[in-house]
């Protein structure tokens, strides 16, 4: 597809806070390319992954003379006059934001220039802080169209007094297809045996993962607490794992932040993990599919999230069991997963029991093809990146306002 016959090709200028994750963009950036339209990032003044992969791309990536850090120094308000000058120099029809950080920034530094606005959100966490929440109220109508990554965001905004058409809602997705990569029900046990096989857990042990990176407790919302919820699911599996010794609890991530490695470490004491046999925690893997291929159900027990690991686990054909909180409850049905509530250690034990009992009698990996399956159909980030495409020309056309 290239753009419509009444839509000229764009240019469209992608800011971002950070070049160290975000590599969620890059389908996004690769949809708006083959519909013919140009595509510049703006990332911070450093080399990272997602910095390499668009450059790799061969997509037009400038340093950012903003560090969207929102000091009260002098040279925030130079830094965002340069930030300024370098959008306007770059004179894109489109500036397309993601993370709070980068929105603000964006905003601020683009006032009054000729362009389109539309800011995509990959989380509802900012918006659980009362003072931002005052502050949105104000400052979502400096962008044309708010690209809501949930059905929970979108709500959100709706309080805040969005109008509906412009605060459209287009998952992230995952990797849909990079996940489902197994066909046949005799390669699928294979594999999953070498993949226990690897890690050391018994072939016919009942294993749950949660696959996040540990984020330092916020000052703002949840206050002294990890947003991912580790310490609710190590408190759940204590009491669980009285009762199911066989089982396995394999944690994948690391600290976000020197900060986060910090607090993991501290969770690590607190639980007493490195005493426990029955729970593994990688910091790093090669490939991620090989633990999903491990498990027998993921956990995402955040307190606060968009869709999270569940798209990923769900595309392997593992089920999952998630909180309450966000957009997380949208990435299951009550024939694929769970839905418990957020900060329930109790609720949290009774779902990996739940599970457990379907893991003995079979039904558990049938819930796992239907969650692949659901996966499959709502997920898939190359879909949704169409959807991403379709937004932004609209908002050329339209101006997105309502």
């Amino acid at each position: 597809m290239t753009a419509g016959a009444d839509m000229r090709p764009l240019r469209v200028v992608v800011l971002l806070k950070t070049d160290q994750g975000g590599l969620w963009i890059v389908p996004q950036v690769e949809e708006l390319r083959r519909r013919g339209h140009e595509v510049v990032a703006v990332l911070p003044r450093r080399t990272g992954r997602l910095t390499e992969e668009l450059r790799r791309r061969g997509v037009e990536v400038h340093d950012s003379p903003f560090d969207f850090r929102f000091r009260p120094r002098p040279s925030t308000l130079r830094d965002l006059w340069r930030l300024r000058r370098l959008i306007s120099r770059l004179r894109p029809d489109v500036l397309k934001y993601h993370l709070y950080a980068s929105a603000l920034a964006a905003r601020f530094a683009s006032l009054r220039l000729p362009l389109r606005r539309v800011h995509m959100v990959a989380g509802p966490l900012y918006l659980e802080s009362p003072l931002i929440k005052i502050v949105e109220r104000v400052l979502w109508r400096l962008d044309d169209v708010t690209i809501c990554g949930t059905g929970h965001t979108s709500g959100l905004y709706g309080a805040l007094g969005c109008p509906a058409p412009r605060r459209p809602v287009v998952t992230y997705g995952a990797r849909t297809a990079h996940f489902a990569d197994l066909a046949g029900s005799a390669d699928r046990r294979e594999v999953r045996a070498k993949a226990r096989a690897e890690l050391g857990i018994e072939e016919d042990a009942f294993v749950a993962i949660m696959v996040a990176y540990v984020y330092p407790p916020r000052r703002l919302v949840h206050q002294g607490r990890g947003i991912k919820g580790h310490d609710v699911l190590l408190a759940a599996w204590r009491e669980f794992r009285a009762d199911h010794p066989d089982a396995r609890l394999l944690l994948v991530g690391a600290g976000f932040s020197a900060a986060g490695e910090a607090h993991r470490r501290e969770l690590i004491q607190r639980f007493e993990v490195d005493r426990d046999p029955s729970v593994t925690w990688l910091t790093s893997v090669s490939d991620v599919r090989d633990c999903y291929r491990a498990a027998d159900v993921s956990v995402s027990p955040s307190l606060s999230e968009g869709h999270g690991a569940a798209c990923e686990a769900g595309a392997t054909g593992v089920p999952s069991i998630v909180s309450d909180a966000g957009g997380l409850p949208e990435t299951v049905d009550e024939t694929t997963g769970w839905v418990v509530p957020r900060n329930d250690v109790a609720a949290l034990v009774a779902g990996l029991r739940q599970a457990y009992d379907e893991f003995t009698d079979g039904r558990l990996r049938l819930r796992g093809e239907r969650a692949q399956r659901f996966a499959l159909r709502h997920f898939d980030n190359t879909l949704a990146a169409g959807d991403v495409a379709d937004v932004v020309e609209a908002a050329c056309r339209t101006g997105g306002r309502a």
